[in-house]
């Protein structure tokens, strides 16, 4: 005879868990790494004439540039979010960076956003408004928009975000039991 767990001594450590990605993000990176190899290039097989100075600026420049751009991309080619009993965290990217998390005691309220996009703020990335709040928008669509108990706001891209904000609403309930 099999002993079955009891429903309610069963532990759930992620109440919900979403993810949004936008791979055009990585024809961006493609162009930084392109960037990042002319400076490689101009460094390594340079038939440049007129000084140091300024092969020395151009291979600085182009190297930078690349990185800035492979870095800056991929740190948003996708964003996680995570739901558990006492907060939401959001990650960015491949390694996780930037990271927020909010308490849910900090939480007052959470909408459906059928159509965030970055256009409405000023980009893809961590955004700051000073009209809107903050957001984590990595692509158009669907989004959760969180109302904290400081009158700020927090918006984030993710697929299923209706599934998402009923579940953040079900654990601000008094009494919840997740």
């Amino acid at each position: 005879m099999r002993d079955h767990p009891h429903p309610e001594k069963t532990q759930h450590p992620d109440l919900w868990t979403g993810r949004a990605t936008n791979r055009v993000q990585w024809l961006l990176a493609l162009g930084g790494a392109a960037c990042l190899a002319l400076g490689i290039e101009l460094a390594v097989d340079s038939a440049w004439k007129s000084g140091v100075a300024p092969l020395a600026m151009a291979v600085v420049g182009c190297i930078a540039a690349g990185l800035l751009v492979i870095f800056g991309t991929l740190a948003f080619v996708h964003v996680d979010l995570k739901l558990d009993k006492e907060s939401l965290e959001v990650r960015c990217g491949h390694i996780g960076v930037p990271r927020r998390r909010i308490p849910l005691s900090h939480v007052s309220g959470a909408e459906f956003d059928a159509h965030v996009t970055p256009r409405q703020w000023g980009g893809w990335g961590y955004r700051w408004r000073p009209e809107k709040g903050t957001a984590v928008v990595v692509r158009r669509g669907e989004g959760v928009v969180l109302s904290l108990w400081d009158g700020h706001t927090f918006t984030i891209t993710v697929d299923n975000a209706e599934a998402a904000v009923r579940a953040i609403k079900d654990s601000l309930r008094p009494g919840s039991t997740h």
